[in-house]
């Protein structure tokens, strides 16, 4: 089927929408195909988590892109989806969502946030070009808090209001269309304020673990590559492309 330019395709079970978006690219798939599942065998997530749901109680969804860009305008794009997931969040659930960098969008109150949805990208690269992108997004939206991953949520458990699949998936298209469409125009480099005005924990005290590393710094904004801006205690700004990010201090980060 076909939604506003869309090519939806929808499947009762499959061991991951990524997966099932690759082999429709290897075909030819176009650029705006979607892949929707209701339930994933063998979802993943960022560094090889895994992301399941019960049936109907999670948007699973892989975005089939052939942006245009250059390999090294890539960076951006995560974060620009993930505009576009909190938008549609918002816009189903009535209430603020806030970004985490560098890829999840979470729910609640400062003190009980939790994580609600996730953004993984993966590129394939051809004759020095970008010949597609899949964008993975998972989106719980029903089931308590105790039926989730540790530190998850539900837009249910979240605001108590019922949703549908469909009704999510919708509204998350229809954000995404306009947001796609600067990104390519800006060629890779759009702004990134519909991101960092729903950031968490910038200007905060953060730790980054990465490839065995630990680094401590203040968390003072993004750049126009989505890189984190890192500011250590001599005041040096490093900028870190990837790793994950939790508030304050570990015991065996050193400063940035």
């Amino acid at each position: 089927m076909t939604r506003n330019g869309w090519v939806i395709h929808r499947y009762g079970r499959v061991s991951s929408t990524m997966d099932v978006a690759a082999h429709l690219a290897q075909f030819g798939a176009t650029d705006r195909t979607v892949v929707v599942s209701d339930e994933q065998s063998a979802g993943r997530g960022r560094s090889g988590r895994v992301w399941e749901s019960p049936a109907a109680t999670a948007l699973f969804c892989t975005l089939l892109l052939r942006p245009g860009v250059a390999p090294d305008r890539l960076s951006t794009l995560p974060l620009v989806a993930g505009a576009a997931v909190a938008e549609a969040i918002e816009c189903v659930a009535g209430c603020p969502a806030r970004l985490k960098w560098p890829n999840d969008v979470w729910l609640g109150a400062d003190d009980v946030r939790r994580k609600v949805a996730g953004i993984l990208l993966t590129s394939f690269v051809q004759g020095g070009g970008v010949n597609h992108v899949l964008l993975g997004i998972g989106i719980n939206i029903a089931g308590a808090p105790e039926t989730l991953p540790p530190g998850a949520t539900s837009i249910e458990a979240a605001t108590g209001l019922t949703t549908s699949v469909e009704e999510v998936l919708t509204t998350l298209l229809d954000r995404f269309d306009p947001i796609y469409a600067n990104f390519q125009e800006a060629g890779g480099r759009p702004s990134l304020d519909g991101w960092r005005t729903r950031a968490a924990l910038i200007g905060e005290l953060v730790t980054i673990a990465d490839a065995g590393r630990n680094l401590t710094g203040l968390f003072s904004d993004i750049d126009a590559d989505g890189a984190l801006l890192l500011e250590g205690s001599d005041g040096a700004v490093r900028r870190v492309f990837a790793g994950d990010l939790t508030r304050g201090p570990r015991p065996d980060a050193p400063l940035a």
